[in-house]
């Protein structure tokens, strides 16, 4: 089962509030969040945003093609990933935005490229971006000290995060999609952190312990979350990373994750131990793996 959270209270440092986020952490791998501080006005301006770039011809979208680029900042056509290597590049289309450092080579903190159509995009995109970490490390913060880890130590490593927002733009299911087409195949997410806005259209799935998938939705407002496989190996698995996907279906999808990420050079080796892992270098790995356009270039 994947619990509903009330995050107000969560935030509060409620003790049953927190012993639910605690098993879920460990068990499951997802929950979903209400009463958040993001008010739910702000959350449907920026579906509305993305709902208006993805409208936009071909020609239009692919002045700010990521293929062109060697990070993941801008518009991803349809075919542009493969997170699983058994099956086809998933059909979806993405927008990925991050966070910015001057001066800095590592694509992680690369430029953002935004459309100049429409022309309100990178305002609200950005806006909501900047709720959107603050949460963030303020959920991450209480999920530390649920798991018995300091939240100071662990806020101080989202400084400067290698926080990647994106769209996924999930149009229906092709005529011509076959067993090994999705719109996002079977993977698991490869940071800390998935805040994921959704509106209410179903399609996500989540693989159970014992076999088979549990689906899961969220409406406008509420958020679900789930830990990737940085933060599971971080913390000695006592937070996991749950594979999951996206068949497609007769609907348009446009769900909103944030993946929250710590600073480039934070190991992320297991506490404890003796290893150095560094961020960075375990999310290039990653991105290689799966984005189209650096495995080419790798």
């Amino acid at each position: 089962m994947i619990p509903r959270i009330d995050a107000e209270l969560l935030l509060a440092g409620d003790s049953d509030v927190l012993a639910q986020v605690r098993d879920a952490a460990r068990d499951v791998g997802f929950l979903t969040l209400h009463n958040t501080p993001i008010p739910t006005s702000d959350i449907a301006e920026v579906f509305e945003a993305y709902a208006a770039f993805f409208a936009r011809p071909v020609a239009e979208k692919d002045a700010v093609n990521m293929a062109r680029t060697q990070s993941n900042r801008g518009w991803g056509a349809g075919g542009s990933e493969q997170v699983d290597p058994d099956a086809n590049p998933d059909y979806k289309q993405v927008f990925d935005c991050g966070f910015e450092m001057a001066g800095s080579d590592l694509p992680a903190y690369a430029p953002n490229q935004w459309p100049d159509v429409p022309a309100d995009f990178r305002v609200v995109i950005e806006n909501y971006y900047a709720r959107a970490l603050a949460f963030s490390a303020d959920f991450l913060a209480a999920i530390a000290g649920a798991i018995g880890e300091d939240p100071v130590y662990f806020k101080a490593q989202f400084d400067q995060p290698m926080a990647l927002l994106r769209d996924n733009y999930y149009p229906e299911r092709p005529s011509w999609a076959g067993a090994n087409d999705f719109g996002i195949a079977t993977h698991t997410d490869y940071g800390c952190l998935t805040l994921l806005a959704m509106d209410g259209t179903p399609g996500l799935e989540v693989r159970k312990r014992g076999g088979g998938w549990i689906p899961v939705s969220a409406p406008v407002g509420e958020f679900v979350i789930n830990f990737g496989e940085m933060l599971e190996m971080w913390t000695q698995k006592r937070v996991v990373a749950t594979p999951h996907r996206v068949v497609g279906g007769d609907a348009e999808r446009m769900p909103i994750p944030l993946f929250y990420n710590p600073n480039a050079e934070t190991n992320v080796a297991p506490i404890g131990s003796d290893q150095v892992i560094r961020a960075v270098d375990h999310l290039q790995k990653r991105s290689d793996e799966t984005y189209l356009h650096l495995k080419d270039a790798s």
